[in-house]
């Protein structure tokens, strides 16, 4: 039987986040679209996802005003968060760093991101996203992610070779278009 994707029955602000963002894959979308991905085809060969899929998770998003198509190209559009998207962040970020201490294991999850505009010269974000050079809560704007230096990284997960994961081996700022 396949499930719902309202929760009527709840009377809460995070059953309403949930119908919005809370399918399948549609995290995942919302982390590339932070990451500078913004074109239909660089989101499906990162994401490996289904064509229809992806279809449907931009539509959705769209709708809810998270993300805005946007013509680059006679025919082509790309996805660009709005500022209800941005606002998303922090829960991306502090739900991303719950997967790298409870899920990924040793050595956590391969990114990390920087303080970049940080006045006092910047540090990677501590839990719950805090700089903890200046004790603030970033956006995303003033944040640079890089890949775990190479002492860092285990080597035990495998590196893919699309075009997206190439590109976020350099630092990268947040919302900068990958090329």
């Amino acid at each position: 039987m396949p499930l719902g994707k309202d929760y009527d029955r709840q009377d809460c602000a995070l059953a309403r986040a949930l119908e919005v963002v809370g399918e399948r894959w549609t995290l995942l979308v919302l982390r590339d679209c932070f990451f500078g991905v913004r074109r239909f085809a660089d989101l499906r060969a990162h994401l490996d996802i289904p064509r229809a899929v992806l279809s449907d998770r931009l539509a959705t998003l769209v709708d809810a005003g998270i993300l805005e198509r946007r013509p680059y190209a006679p025919g082509r559009d790309e996805y660009v968060l709005t500022e209800d998207g941005l606002d998303l962040w922090p829960a991306l970020f502090s739900l991303a760093r719950w997967g790298d201490r409870h899920r990924v294991g040793p050595g956590g999850g391969r990114r990390r991101f920087r303080h970049a505009d940080c006045p006092a010269g910047g540090a990677d974000l501590a839990a719950g996203g805090v700089c903890p050079a200046c004790g603030t809560l970033p956006p995303p704007a003033a944040l640079e992610t890089r890949a775990l230096d190479p002492d860092e990284d285990d080597g035990t997960r495998p590196e893919r070779d699309d075009a997206v994961s190439r590109a976020l081996r350099r630092p990268h700022r947040l919302l900068t278009p990958l090329p």
